[in-house]
This record gives C-alpha cells, sequence and structure tokens, in this order.
C-alpha cells in the first residue's frame, strides 16, 4: 500500500540536497541533485517503515495516497 510521506528538501552552501522528513523519524538523505535526494530519501523510509513494523504493532499514520492528488513536479529548464 502507497503511503504519503511529507519531504523537506533543502540545497546546502556545499551544493547538495538534504531531504528529511517530520513524518518518518529518522529519515535523512543526501544528493547531488533534488531528484537523487528524493530517490535516497525514499529507499530511507522504505527501509524505516519497514523496520517499524517489525519493531512495534504501532503504525506511523501516514496519509494513504488517494486515487487523485496534487503533485508539484520540478523541471530543469
Amino acid at each position: 500500500m502507497e503511503k504519503i510521506i511529507n519531504i523537506h528538501i533543502e540545497k546546502l552552501p556545499e551544493g547538495v540536497y538534504l531531504a528529511t522528513s517530520d513524518d518518518v523519524q529518522g529519515l535523512v538523505a543526501q544528493g547531488r541533485t533534488a531528484t537523487e535526494a528524493l530517490e535516497i530519501a525514499r529507499d530511507v523510509a522504505r527501509k524505516l517503515i519497514e523496520a517499524k513494523a517489525q519493531h512495534s504493532a504501532g503504525d506511523l499514520n501516514l496519509a494513504v495516497i488517494a486515487d487523485s492528488f496534487d503533485y508539484q513536479l520540478i523541471v530543469n529548464a
């Protein structure tokens, strides 16, 4: 089941992008581009959610993706 996780992307002075989330504790990812940081964040989030499910009965209370939703698409033009 797909879930929605809010991700915060920040460009650091070093020129890399940092992705963090208040929805998934411990989610921190860094990439050379915003896209790479998001891809890494997706993998990290998946692993953190799986680990949480194995070690506790609690859920992270993440929203389930609806049949339609809005998404901000970043295009390098």
